[in-house]
């Protein structure tokens, strides 16, 4: 599961780390410690020639058949375990797919006081990479046309098992690429099943490192960088 994460790092400095050509934009760039599904957000794509741009997408599937974008926000993520059989999917998959950075991402870690319940309350960490450089993640992306002829680009994220890391906190994670695996997962060429599988497994244990944050982090109306200070918090209910 992903559904909130953290894009502070410039457009040109992800272009220079992805190797990658800077689409232009009217809208200026302004760091998003709480980025939420249906947000304009960047990404790296091959274009028609096969060369890696960096430009913004919503983050929320809409799929080239869709009758109109009301499905989006509940597209953010794709399961990797199905991507190949979905139909909303199925079509991205082998040649729409992309790099979503993300600065870090949230999670929610179910309290336990006493027996597991079925309404527990949730309490959010925030998730890095244990080196500080951006994650990139698994995307795919499609076009969608409305009716007067405007063009939309939208993405979404692919997630698969929880590694050692993640499992105690949620038992999904985002699909995280290293770039030895960049030039592959990017290739519009490229649609073999067996390599993209080899790409969409959970991240070794060493990758990730987390802290708790703040439950401001729940309301998409706060965005500031004390939202990925660390905080203490009792072990008591863990």
């Amino acid at each position: 599961m992903c559904g909130r994460f953290t894009s502070v790092t410039p457009p040109d400095v992800l272009a220079e780390i992805f190797g990658a050509s800077a689409e232009a934009s009217d809208t200026p760039f302004a760091p998003n410690y709480n980025v939420a599904p249906t947000t304009r957000i960047l990404a790296v794509a091959h274009d028609s020639a096969n060369q890696r741009r960096l430009g913004r997408f919503s983050w929320g599937l809409v799929p080239g058949w869709a009758k109109d974008r009301s499905g989006a926000a509940r597209l953010i993520n794709a399961r990797s375990e199905t991507v190949f059989e979905k139909p909303s999917f199925r079509p991205s998959i082998p040649g729409r797919r992309c790099l979503i950075p993300m600065d870090g991402f949230y999670e929610w870690r179910t309290v336990y006081p006493g027996a597991r319940a079925a309404k527990a309350p949730k309490e959010p960490v925030y998730v890095t990479r244990s080196d500080g450089n951006p994650l990139a993640i698994a995307g795919l992306w499609a076009t969608w046309k409305s009716d007067d002829g405007s063009t939309l680009r939208t993405c979404c994220v692919i997630t698969t098992a929880a590694n050692g890391v993640m499992s105690p906190i949620h038992d999904r994670m985002p699909v995280i690429v290293e770039p030895d695996d960049w030039s592959d997962w990017l290739d519009r060429d490229l649609s073999d099943r067996d390599r993209l599988g080899e790409i969409m497994v959970p991240a070794a244990e060493s990758v990730l490192t987390f802290v708790d944050v703040s439950t401001r982090v729940n309301s998409i109306r706060n965005n500031s960088p004390d939202l990925i200070e660390p905080i203490e918090r009792s072990s008591d209910h863990l």
